[in-house]
C-alpha cells in the first residue's frame, strides 16, 4: 500500500474534520440554556478534557491495530464482529453521513448570508411540510463535488484537507486576535458577573428569529439538564477526530503518527474553541450570544470586531471551514465502509478500489446517502440525536482500552495510554454523566439514536443468515 498521508496531513485531517459548522454556532444555545459566562466556559473545559482523554486512550488502539477501519476495527477486534457492524451500521446510516449532511447545509446556509437570492427565492418543490430549496441543492452538490474529487485519489483529497484546513485555522487565530484588540466595550465583566449562578431563557419566536424573554435562575437539578443540553452542541463541535483512524492504513508509520495526529489535533482545536468563545464572552452581552441573529454568534461577534464586513469575513470563514470539513469526513468515511466490505459485513462492490487507488464505490454510496439525509430535511433532528450515539460509541472504545489489559496484558502495545487507568476513567465517567442527563432531562435526543443502531440487529443478522447456508 503506498503510505501518502505524514504526520501533518494525519494531524490536518484530526482538525479539518473537527471543526466544521459547530464552534460558528452552538454557544448561542449553549448560553440560552446556562446563562452565565462562566458556566459557558466550563463546559467547554468539561469537554476539551473528555476529548482528549478520550484521543489519549485511542493511542494505545491505533499503536495495537494500526489497519484501515480505525474505530471499527478496534471494536471489532476487542467485542467481536456484531458490536463492530453496529458501530459501522451506526456510521453509515447516521454518524458520518448526518454530519456530512449538517455540515453540507451549514455550508449552504452561510453562502446564503453572502447570496441572499438563495434564501429568497420559492422552495423548488413543497408537499405539506416537505419541501426541496436552493440550499439543500448547494449543499448536495458539494457532497457530489467532494465526493468526485476524493475518486481521483488520495493526494487531491489530502491537498484540499491541508489548503483548508491551514487557512480556517489562521483564519480563528485572526478572529481570536482581533477580537481581543479591536473590541472597544469589553462585555467580559457582564457575562462573568452572574458567577456560579445559571439561567435559562429560551425566548419567543418573532417570524423566522428567537427573541429574548426573561432570564429565570435556575436551581441544581435543572442545572444538570442545562449543562447535558448545552454539552450536545459542545460535543458535536468537538467529534470526527476519531477519522484519522479510519485512514491508518494510508498513514506512514500508523503506530506512531496516528496516536501523536489525534492528541496533538485535538488538543490544538480544544485551545482554539477555548479562546473563540473568551472573544464571544468579550465582544457580546448575555443576550448578544444567546440571541445572536439565526444563531449564529461568530456572525455578530465579527460585526462588533470588524464593523459591517465583518459578517461577510465570518460566512466566507464558515464557508471554507465546512468545506474543508466535509472533505475530510468523506475522504476518512469511506475506508471504513470498505474495510467492513472486506469483512462481508457491507455491500460486496464496495471492497475495490479505482485506477487511482481509492474506494470509489464506497464513496459514491456514502456520498448518495448524506444527499438523501440532506434533501430529507431532517439532519437537524438526525444531529441531536448524533452526539448521544457518537459518546456512547467513543465510551465502548475507550472501555476496550481497560478490558483488554485486563482480558490480553500481553499483547505488544507500542503506545500505552498515558496516565492509565485515570485517562480512560475519565473519559467513561463524564460520557456516562452526559449520556444518563440525556436520558433523563433530554430523551428525545436519546432514543431515536438507540432505536437506529438497534435496527441494524437484523441487517447483521440477516447478513449472516445467508453466510451459515454456504
Amino acid at each position: 500500500m503506498n503510505k501518502k498521508l505524514k504526520l501533518w496531513d494525519a494531524t490536518m485531517l484530526v482538525m479539518g474534520s473537527m471543526i466544521g459548522s459547530g464552534i460558528f454556532i452552538v454557544s448561542s444555545d449553549m448560553m440560552r440554556n446556562l446563562g452565565s459566562g462562566y458556566w459557558l466556559i466550563t463546559v467547554w473545559v468539561i469537554t476539551g478534557i473528555m476529548t482528549v482523554a478520550a484521543a489519549i486512550s485511542y493511542g494505545e488502539l491505533s499503536s495495537m491495530f494500526p489497519k484501515a477501519g480505525g474505530q471499527y476495527t478496534y471494536i471489532t477486534e476487542i467485542f467481536g464482529k456484531m458490536t463492530g457492524f453496529l458501530y459501522g451500521w451506526g456510521l453509515f446510516t447516521v454518524i458520518q453521513t448526518g454530519t456530512i449532511a449538517a455540515v453540507a447545509m451549514a455550508f449552504g446556509k452561510f453562502t446564503a448570508y453572502l447570496i441572499p437570492a438563495l434564501n429568497d427565492s420559492a422552495p423548488l418543490f413543497q408537499s405539506g411540510g416537505f419541501k426541496i430549496t436552493w440550499i439543500q441543492i448547494l449543499a448536495i452538490a458539494v457532497i457530489l463535488l467532494l465526493t468526485y474529487i476524493n475518486t481521483k485519489g488520495l493526494k487531491n483529497g489530502k491537498i484540499l484537507q491541508d489548503i483548508f484546513t491551514s487557512s480556517k485555522v489562521l483564519a480563528l487565530l485572526g478572529i481570536i486576535v482581533f477580537g481581543f484588540i479591536l473590541v472597544k466595550n469589553s462585555q467580559w465583566a457582564g457575562n462573568m458577573s452572574f458567577n456560579w449562578n445559571a439561567f435559562q431563557n429560551f425566548g419567543t419566536e418573532v417570524g423566522t428569529s428567537l427573541v429574548s424573554t426573561e432570564w429565570k435562575a435556575i436551581g441544581s437539578i435543572t442545572l444538570l439538564g442545562g449543562i447535558a443540553a448545552a454539552m450536545v452542541g459542545s460535543v458535536f463541535s468537538s467529534v470526527a477526530w476519531e477519522n484519522v483512524t479510519f485512514m491508518s492504513g494510508e498513514i506512514e508509520n500508523p503506530k506512531k503518527n496516528v496516536v501523536k495526529s489525534m492528541v496533538l489535533g485535538t488538543t490544538i482545536v480544544m485551545v482554539l474553541y477555548m479562546l473563540v468563545n473568551f472573544v464571544y464572552l468579550h465582544a457580546l452581552d448575555r443576550d448578544g450570544i444567546a440571541f445572536a441573529e439565526s444563531n449564529r454568534p461568530a456572525v455578530s461577534a465579527s460585526e462588533v470586531i470588524f464593523g459591517n464586513i465583518g459578517t461577510i469575513i465570518m460566512a466566507i470563514l464558515v464557508m471554507i471551514s465546512t468545506f474543508g470539513c466535509i472533505n475530510g469526513l468523506v475522504l476518512a468515511g469511506s475506508r471504513v465502509f470498505q474495510t467492513m466490505a472486506k469483512d462481508g459485513l457491507f455491500f460486496k462492490s464496495a471492497v475495490e478500489n479505482n485506477a487511482h487507488n481509492v474506494p470509489e464505490k464506497s464513496l459514491w454510496m456514502q456520498g448518495i446517502w448524506a444527499c438523501v439525509l440532506a434533501l430529507s430535511g431532517q439532519y437537524g433532528d438526525l444531529l441531536d440525536m448524533i452526539s448521544f450515539v457518537i459518546v456512547l460509541f467513543y465510551m465502548i472504545t475507550v472501555f476496550g482500552v481497560i478490558y483488554l489489559r485486563i482480558k490480553k496484558p500481553d499483547l505488544e502495545r507500542p503506545y500505552k495510554t498515558w496516565l492509565y487507568p485515570v485517562t480512560p476513567i475519565i473519559y467513561l465517567l463524564i460520557g456516562t454523566a452526559f449520556c444518563g442527563l440525556l436520558i433523563w432531562f433530554k430523551p428525545q435526543y436519546t432514543w431515536p439514536g438507540f432505536i437506529l443502531i438497534l435496527l441494524g440487529l437484523p441487517v447483521y443478522w440477516f447478513i449472516n443468515r445467508n453466510k451459515s447456508r454456504r
